[in-house]
This record gives structure tokens, C-alpha cells and sequence, in this order.
């Protein structure tokens, strides 16, 4: 069993125990370490509700890793599920010292961030995967065989929202953790919603249809009085084989929870998949009629590869902790064949491609929605 240590995740986070319960869930994996929070005393009491030795409840990263190095059953990896701002020194240090890496996205906090990460990544030889949660759902994976397959022939175009309401108000202002880090500019990085769930709609789109999006001109906008950063993102794309698109994200869509829903259309056809029903991914043709492909390990008409990401047969639903859990097993697997990792899941690559999408979304609407190339300087 592979051991795993983790940086953040303490009292009152959110995405810690979730990377918990979906590293965990096949049985490969088992967390045994972690410095959970800066405050040391928040660490151990994190440790005690994981069932963490209390010798291995670290008040900083530095120490875990220090530690870890040292003993006769260290740690194999690294989750890092801290704000974006910490994603770089974490990760370099964890893969100086042999550890491989797990990250929740963004990648950093700058793109310029994420290609020194980038750079230890080539120089370490460590696996690193980004937790580019929608990925990992079978019904995803199934839409990107069917687009690259070239079943919906070219892609014409492309349009991606993911609206959340939770934001509405200044709940960063309340004391409220994870607002108030996504909130402020040190901490998030240069971008607000762009960069925590319009970065997920972006990898979406090029997860799926195997495109690049070549070219955007973004609009930006901090709707709530005094938020420092954006709170609506409303984007036009142009991927890479001349194919409009449309992203768009908000988290002030008021009465929105977690709207995520991806159409692709292409000559013969479109694919839409939503995350208020996952399980699902409907097709509808030009010349035949629409079909509906549903969730199961049991389903004949899916391909293989996604058959395998399933647990349980057809009409039993499947969600967040397992689409978690699928990208965990790929990187588990990935690390005991001492393998590189497969190409669904994210790795670097996508994370210097979110970072590149974020900071020349934030330019383009600086300079009046201007279009601008995702292409590296």
C-alpha cells in the first residue's frame, strides 16, 4: 500500500477530506502523515479525526518532509491541498526530496509560478498530477473517446459553464475560510473565479475535445462591491482548428450550486454532460436519433476504459469521492510501474496550460476584451 502525506486539509477545510476519501477508497493508498495546518496545535488535532500517529502530525511542511526523508517507511508522495500561493515551494521541495506529488489546482498561483514548477518536474523525474476533478468522472472520459474516436467528426463548436452562487455576498468578510483565501490577491494569485473553477472548465474543454483553445478575449468582472478579484468570467474561445466556443463561469450566480455542463457539436452531431447528472452523457446526431449513455461497470456500449473507471453496475450512482478516487488509482498505478503517467490524468502540462489561460484571461479583459494568444512566450 502506498503511504501518503498531506500538506493542508485541517479544521474547516473542504477539499483535504475529499482528497482523503478518494485516495483511499480503492484500498491502495493510506494516509499516515501530514502538516494540516499552520497552526501546530490545528495539525495534530487534524491528525487525531485522521487516525494519524501523533508523531507524524507535522507542524509544517518542512518538517514532514525533513522527517519523512529520514524514515525506514517514509512517506511515497505529497498531496497538496493548501491555497495556490504555497502549490509552488510545497511541491519543489517535496520532489528535491524524492517525494512525488499530487496537487489540487490550479498548479501555482502565476504562470510564471508554473513553469519554474514545470522545471523541477523535468529535473526531479517525479510523478506530479493535477486534480482536475471532472476528469476523473467515467462519463468525461467516455465523452473524450467519442470526440477524439472522431465520431461527432470535426469539433464546430464548443461552449463550457460552471456557475456557483456561494459567493454572492462578501462572505469573506464573515471569518469564512475558504472565501476568504479565494478572496485575497496574496493567496489565490492573480486570478479570483478564473482561476479557482474557470481554470476547471478550461481543462475541460481541451480534456475532452483533444483541441487546443488557441485564442480568447475575456471579460472579467468583480460584481460584489469590494472584492478585489473577479467573481464572473465570461469568455470567447477560438480553438485551435478555427472552432468558436464560449466559456463561462461565475460564482455569483445566485441560487447556482455547482453548474458544470460541457456541450461539444460537431459535423455529425453534439455530446452534452452535466454535473447535476453525471451518470448521464447524451448524444444527439444530425441524421439519427438522440441516444442517452448511462453510468455502470456493466454497460457493453462503453468503451473498456471507461467501464473500468466504474465500481458498481448500471443505476447505481457514482460521484465526487469516486472521479477523485479514479485519478488516484491512475497515479497509483502510474507510481508502483514506475510508469509514466496515463494521459487522463492531468499532469503538468495541463497546469502550466490552466496558469497560461488564467493570467491572459486576466490581460485580455484589462485591455478591453482584447483577443490574445494561449501560446508561451
Amino acid at each position: 500500500m502506498l503511504r501518503m502525506g498531506m500538506v493542508g486539509g485541517g479544521p474547516g477545510a473542504f477539499i483535504g477530506p475529499v482528497h482523503r476519501m478518494g485516495a483511499e477508497l480503492d484500498g491502495e493508498i493510506h494516509l499516515v502523515a501530514g502538516a494540516f495546518s499552520s497552526d501546530p496545535a490545528k495539525s495534530k488535532l487534524a491528525a487525531s479525526g485522521y487516525g494519524i500517529a501523533a508523531e507524524r502530525a507535522y507542524a509544517n511542511y518542512e518538517e514532514m518532509l525533513k522527517s519523512e526523508s529520514k524514515r525506514s517507511d517514509p512517506i511515497d508522495f505529497v498531496v497538496i491541498a493548501t491555497p495556490n500561493h504555497l502549490h509552488l515551494p510545497i511541491a519543489a521541495a517535496a520532489m528535491d526530496l524524492g517525494f512525488h506529488v499530487v496537487s489540487d489546482k490550479p498548479a501555482t498561483a502565476t504562470l510564471a509560478e508554473a513553469y519554474k514548477l514545470r522545471e523541477a518536474v523535468r529535473r526531479t523525474g517525479k510523478l506530479y498530477a493535477l486534480t482536475h476533478t471532472y476528469t476523473g468522472y467515467p462519463l468525461v472520459r467516455e465523452a473524450r473517446t467519442i470526440c477524439r474516436r472522431g465520431d461527432l467528426g470535426a469539433v464546430r463548436k464548443v461552449v463550457v459553464e460552471y456557475s456557483q452562487g456561494w459567493l454572492s455576498d462578501r462572505l469573506e468578510e464573515t471569518g469564512h475560510k475558504q472565501a476568504a483565501w479565494r478572496a485575497d490577491p496574496a493567496q489565490a494569485g492573480l486570478g479570483g473565479c478564473i482561476g479557482d473553477i474557470g481554470v476547471h472548465a478550461f481543462n475541460l474543454v481541451e480534456f475532452v475535445t483533444g483541441l487546443r483553445i488557441g485564442e480568447i478575449a475575456a471579460a472579467l468582472s468583480s460584481v460584489v462591491k469590494g472584492r478585489r478579484l473577479d467573481d464572473d468570467c465570461n469568455v470567447l474561445l477560438r480553438m485551435d482548428n478555427g472552432a468558436p466556443g464560449v466559456l463561462h463561469a461565475s460564482q455569483i450566480a445566485a441560487g447556482e450550486r455547482n453548474g458544470i455542463r460541457l456541450r461539444v457539436y460537431g459535423e455529425k452531431g453534439g455530446l452534452e454532460w452535466s454535473h447535476d447528472d453525471p451518470n448521464c452523457l447524451r448524444l444527439n446526431w444530425k441524421d439519427a436519433p438522440s441516444q442517452t449513455l448511462y453510468a455502470g461497470s456493466n454497460v457493453n456500449y462503453l468503451s473498456e476504459p471507461t467501464r473500468s473507471a466504474f465500481r458498481v453496475p448500471i443505476g447505481h450512482p457514482e460521484g465526487l469521492i469516486e472521479a477523485f478516487a479514479n485519478i488516484y488509482r491512475d497515479f497509483a498505478t502510474a507510481l508502483r510501474n514506475r510508469q509514466p503517467l496515463s494521459d487522463v490524468v492531468p499532469s503538468i502540462e495541463a497546469g502550466v496550460r490552466g496558469m497560461l489561460f488564467v493570467e491572459r484571461a486576466v490581460e485580455s479583459s484589462r485591455a478591453g476584451s482584447r483577443w490574445l494568444a494561449l501560446a508561451e512566450s
